[in-house]
């Protein structure tokens, strides 16, 4: 290989293993998994216990009463965020006494800036009041550096991302500041993997995350350096 090549090889290579390393953030991820199983496909999240440990109880805690069960996300925003409407008011299935001593419940606001919001994150809504979250919450389609510091970041998904783009093909209208969609995205059936069953979660599984884009960055670095030599070469002839 020429030293251009090889320059060229290095900064790509670069440049595709800090882009593999972006969805990697230091932070721990929760061993348990929530499963969304929706009408466009299933949905694994996992939670920052370290980051918003009121948070991240309390919606796993929503997940275990079932209470996202029957629930929708009313607003799918494409390339910006896809938001799971409040339990109260978004399921069709009507509560009993157990799941409605939790459904309202406030959370405090527990703002980060240790985290970003990016393709992935779980976001929690909320109105003006910093302390007025309950149950509505986004998963980001695209990074949102407006909203960092503004909104609880508690999670991200650790699949699907199949799910998330099949939501963004459905037809959608506008309703105030809202882009809806024109059909019911509902959460059909929710359930949770405990620590033996998420796959490795914590540290470790996030380890295993890393490893695998890490290894799809250097492929695609691959690619890129040899598309650039055969480019180099169609322009520099000789």
């Amino acid at each position: 290989a020429t030293p251009g090549m090889r320059i060229g090889s290095l900064f790509l290579l670069g440049l595709g293993l800090a882009l593999a390393c972006r969805p990697c953030d230091a932070q721990r991820l929760s061993d348990e998994r929530v499963v969304f199983q929706t009408t466009k496909g299933d949905i694994e999240l996992a939670f920052y216990p370290d980051v918003a440990p009121i948070t991240s109880a309390h919606i796993l805690d929503l997940c275990r009463r079932g209470l996202y069960i029957s629930n929708h996300f009313f607003r799918v925003d494409k390339g910006f965020v896809a938001q799971v409407d409040g339990v109260v008011g978004g399921r069709r299935i009507s509560m009993d006494a157990y799941q409605r001593e939790v459904a309202s419940k406030k959370l405090p606001g527990e703002f980060s800036n240790d985290v970003k919001h990016t393709f992935g994150t779980l976001s929690m809504g909320r109105y003006d009041d910093p302390n007025s979250a309950t149950s509505s919450f986004s998963i980001l389609l695209g990074d949102a550096p407006h909203l960092d510091g503004q909104y609880a970041i508690f999670g991200r998904i650790t699949r699907g991302e199949a799910a998330l783009q099949a939501m963004q093909q459905v037809p959608t209208k506008k309703e105030g500041i809202f882009v809806m969609p024109q059909e019911r995205i509902e959460i059909l059936a929710t359930y949770v993997k405990e620590a033996s069953r998420a796959g490795g979660g914590g540290l470790r599984g996030q380890a295993s995350d890393c490893t695998t884009q890490l290894e799809e960055a250097r492929h695609r670095a691959d690619g890129l350096v040899t598309e650039l030599e055969k480019l180099r070469q169609k322009r520099l002839p000789g």
